[in-house]
């Protein structure tokens, strides 16, 4: 039995200090954003020299939008302010008298019947 145990440590087991860990370097991604946000400004600068031309969308990876991803992308924030608009036109109380009309409108299909026959 003592030969299974031959290879283990004996002694109290070391913890790594943070002096001893090594950090890895992390990449810059500021420079990279920045060099990206200035290209992608660049390219609007020239696009918009050109007042004539068609202005299209750049995304900020350095991409041109399509038709159908700008036209996406309108529509989504014509809904979104559309939903905003609604529910910033009722109060909270308007809103719960509203719901509890729409409850008094269901049948009751779904009540639970009484079960006693003497009441």
């Amino acid at each position: 039995m003592s030969d299974e145990y031959q290879h283990a440590a004996r002694g109290k087991l070391k913890l790594k200090c943070d002096s001893e860990i090594k950090k890895k370097k992390k990449k810059s991604k500021d420079k990279d954003k920045e060099k990206l946000r200035e290209k992608v400004e660049k390219s609007l600068e020239q696009s918009g020299s050109g007042s004539g031309q068609n202005q299209q969308q750049v995304k900020p990876t350095g991409r041109v939008l399509t038709k159908a991803e700008e036209s996406f992308k309108k529509m989504q924030e014509k809904m979104q302010k559309k939903r905003i608009m609604e529910k910033a036109s009722m109060t909270h109380k308007q809103r719960v008298e509203q719901f509890n009309q729409h409850l008094d409108g269901l049948t009751e299909h779904f009540d639970i019947p009484k079960v006693s026959w003497t009441k």
